[in-house]
């Protein structure tokens, strides 16, 4: 029986969380204080549309830099930290892979996004800010590549430092 859960809405603080990216080296989210922070949550590795998705994020990192400062983009699926390393170097990924792997979803869940039905995460986006806050999210069906043009505009939107 699948529960649904609420998305985590803009103005809600982003909630922590520390998954592995190697198997011996992990990322927080807190690693990344005072930077404003893209998680992209994407069904799993060598998929078609997770495939196309993450290769267009990777080509434009450099323009949600232009917008975002020294944004940081983070992957997220519950593929395993190997299939995460060949498929990053497969792609020629230039940001982290993080693996929700054990237990499955546990931070796909916090954030209101783990699809209990098929195991995996949803295909959801969020843009946080450089106090930790959610500004922007965007679900999308798992089939429908969302695209950056609503990164682009909340990266935007955040407060320039100054």
């Amino acid at each position: 029986m699948s529960t649904e859960t609420v998305v985590l809405p803009p103005g809600t603080p982003a909630p922590d969380f520390t998954l592995h990216t190697t198997p011996d080296q992990t990322v927080s989210l807190s690693d990344f204080k005072g930077q404003p922070v893209v998680l992209v949550f994407y069904p799993a590795d060598f998929s078609p549309v997770c495939g196309d998705q993450l290769a267009l994020y990777n080509q434009v990192l450099p323009t949600f830099r232009k917008y975002g400062g020294d944004v940081q983009l983070l992957g997220i699926s519950v593929d395993g930290v190997w299939c995460h390393q060949a498929y990053a170097h497969d792609r020629k990924l230039k940001f982290p892979l993080l693996s929700d792997f054990h237990p499955t979803g546990a931070t796909a869940k916090t954030y209101g996004v783990y699809d209990d039905t098929t195991g995996t995460t949803k295909r959801a986006l969020f843009v946080i800010d450089t106090e930790g806050n959610i500004v922007w999210n965007h679900v999308s069906s798992a089939g429908l590549n969302p695209g950056a043009d609503g990164i682009l505009e909340a990266l935007k939107a955040l407060p320039k430092k100054g």
